[in-house]
């Protein structure tokens, strides 16, 4: 009786240890950290709204976006917007790392976030707009544009201060961009930190503003978990990239261009189609001029043209033109962002690649329209033999290597004797006519 006891303080015992260790571990926040590195489109909206849910589902303490971009779409900022202010968890915006820069729709992203921190050496504004085309727009359009982001990030920006508020304003007005200190300086942010764990630092104890009402930090003991791009995520900004949609575009066209030059595969074809397709969801999201790809298209015809109907490479030199020409309209514009332009170096090296590989085929080509004929009835015109017996008229027979033909003498007066070599002149029917080789 007595060792039962024992036993079962012991197991009362441990079993307060483990709820003990239990409410510990429970009252350890969580912070969850995104990496947001790249231009702002529709791919990164959607990782951004599945890091918000994650965050909500898992009732973290904070979600923390780390941000370095260049800039991109308004359209996707303002529904970023809408996001992280609807979200009941403090969503935190850190640019970093050190000389990054959130720069156009980036800074104004940076704004809005629940707080806000920057890393040493790092940038942010530049967030004049610009048409869907990638061109400046006019009067009316830029104040419109205007007016409705300043209207996005006012309400947020006003709380910090007419310091603030002004700098904001000048971002978009004036494209200005400043460093992390002058941010810091005009209160547009609210902490310099070296990483995450010097942030989570910063915000503890922290209050901010939420749609349910204030929200103080707990962070000094927070856990930190990454939440990583997927797969696909990372895909389709990687097909934002106007390199590779710009290369894409040229591969597709070539493998098309081979299928249509010589039909019967589905490799060729299979590839250009599958490579245009991708390619075209990549310009959808792009400023893009789309004037462009008419003259893409007049390339596509001229090498079509020069398949069909060699003009000795005239027409391919046209064609190589035409696409150099179509892709820096179609990517480089006046007003194309700098991060959204295609290299010139690769435009045309591709085109260039392009045209000698079309040169080349052609030039095989008109060889083999030169070659003599080898194989054939025809093929047996010029080649010499050996008379098997003697021809005289159309009677007689010739051995043509391992063949035995019948022939006759292109001149019945002169009689080809038993032996005697003689050379293929015309092959009629199933007949040669030979003549005596001299």
């Amino acid at each position: 009786m007595k060792h039962f006891r024992l036993f079962l303080l012991l197991l009362i015992a441990l079993s307060l240890t483990v709820n003990a260790v239990s409410a510990a571990q429970s009252d350890e926040s969580l912070a969850l950290v995104m990496t947001a590195d790249g231009p702002i489109m529709p791919p990164m909206l959607e990782y951004i709204k599945r890091g918000i849910e994650t965050a909500e589902r898992r009732d973290a303490e904070v979600l923390i976006i780390q941000l370095n971009t260049p800039g991109g779409s308004v359209l996707t900022t303002l529904e970023i917007i809408r996001e992280i202010r609807a979200s009941s968890v403090p969503v935190v915006v850190y640019v970093s790392p050190k000389n990054a820069i959130a720069g156009s729709a980036g800074a104004i992203i940076t704004m809005v976030g629940h707080a806000s921190a920057m890393a040493p050496e790092s940038t942010i504004g530049a967030s004049t707009p610009i048409s869907s085309t990638g061109e400046n727009l006019d009067s009316d359009a830029r104040a419109k544009e205007i007016n409705a982001i300043q209207a996005a990030f006012r309400p947020y920006v006003e709380p910090r201060g007419e310091e603030a508020l002004a700098l904001a304003n000048a971002m978009i007005e004036e494209a200005k961009a400043v460093t992390a200190t002058e941010a810091l300086e005009a209160n547009l942010i609210d902490a310099i930190v070296d990483n995450v764990d010097d942030l989570l630092e910063a915000l503890d104890g922290m209050t901010v503003e939420m749609e349910d009402g204030t929200h103080t930090f707990n962070t000094a003991s927070a856990d930190i978990e990454p939440l990583e791009m997927t797969l696909i995520e990372q895909l389709l900004i990687f097909l934002t990239d106007p390199n590779i949609v710009f290369t894409l575009l040229s591969l597709g066209t070539v493998a098309i261009l081979i299928e249509i030059s010589s039909p019967g595969g589905w490799v060729a074809g299979f590839i250009g189609v599958t490579s245009l397709l991708v390619s075209l969801y990549g310009i959808g999201l792009l400023s893009v001029n789309w004037f462009g790809l008419l003259f893409l298209a007049t390339a596509f015809a001229l090498f079509i043209l020069e398949i069909n109907a060699p003009t000795q490479g005239a027409l391919t030199a046209a064609g190589v033109v035409s696409f150099i020409v179509g892709a820096l309209v179609l990517f480089n514009s006046p007003g194309t962002p700098e991060f959204q332009r295609v290299s010139v170096t690769l435009v045309v090296a591709t085109g260039l690649s392009i045209g000698l590989m079309f040169f080349a085929v052609l030039m095989f080509a008109m060889r083999a329209l030169r070659a003599p004929v080898t194989s054939g009835v025809e093929s047996y015109v010029g080649k010499t033999g050996t008379a098997k017996s003697s021809i005289s008229g159309s009677a007689g027979q010739v051995q043509l290597g391992s063949e035995l033909w019948s022939a006759e003498a292109m001149e019945p007066s002169n009689r080809i004797r038993k032996g005697d070599t003689v050379e293929v002149v015309e092959v009629k029917g199933l007949r040669l006519r030979v003549k005596k080789k001299e």
